[in-house]
């Protein structure tokens, strides 16, 4: 191996230690500055500037998760139940408000509630045309006046995009077009965000190019 080969090999070798410890701490530290923010509810007096005369990073996390869990325990009776109720009463009378609110608790209840089904299963679709075969998941069944206009049976499926999982796109697709994969879901994110790279351990799962290449022999399940 020539002098450049082992400078590169080396340098290579270094990103590879330094990229995912760099990332890992730029987003931990984005996390807690963010959360830090939740200081500006306590009053000036109780700002650890004021009391220690230096500021605490790591404070506003301490607090947030105090203050969500304070209001989980208020909302668990029935008091707070009624507090719950009445505050969603106010904002479902004010316009725009209860569109964006309405709906965004709606995804909220259905991805954070013990019984939400969000995101239940992993799947193989074909995406974006035939032929072309992507990871997605199972999000349940189209619902509405949808259900009216749609003559076989059909699922939701979201397929997200790479390697930024928070985006992508809603579909509904014929349950015949859809392979149940054998691999859980935060596998099958891991695997998305590390664009392939991170594959899932072949340990009792099934082949999934095989599978791909028959589509009609197992379809997801309800």
């Amino acid at each position: 191996m020539t002098k450049k080969g082992f400078v590169k090999r080396y340098f290579i070798t270094g990103l590879l230690i330094w990229v995912p410890l760099v990332i890992t701490v730029w987003v931990l530290n984005l996390l807690v500055t963010t959360m830090d923010q939740t200081l500006l509810l306590l009053p000036l007096e109780l700002r650890t500037e004021n009391w220690l005369g230096v500021h605490i990073p790591g404070m506003g996390v301490a607090l947030t998760v105090l203050i969500v869990f304070a209001t989980g325990v208020l909302a668990a009776n029935i008091i707070g139940q009624r507090l719950v109720g009445f505050w969603e009463g106010v904002l479902a009378r004010i316009p725009v408000v209860n569109s964006i609110y309405s709906g965004v608790k709606q995804v909220s209840d259905t991805l954070f509630s013990p019984g939400g089904q969000a995101f239940r299963k992993a799947v193989l679709v074909q995406w974006p045309r035939e032929g072309m075969w992507t990871i997605a998941f199972l999000t349940g069944t189209p619902g509405g006046d949808v259900v009216n206009h749609l003559k076989d049976d059909y699922l939701s499926i979201y397929v997200p995009t790479t390697p930024n999982p928070t985006g992508g796109y809603f579909v509904m697709v014929p349950r015949a077009d859809v392979i149940e994969l054998d691999m859980t879901v935060d596998e099958a994110l891991k695997y998305i965000v590390s664009m392939g790279v991170a594959a899932p351990n072949g340990s009792g799962r099934k082949n999934n190019v095989a599978a791909a290449t028959r589509p009609q022999q197992k379809a997801v399940n309800e």
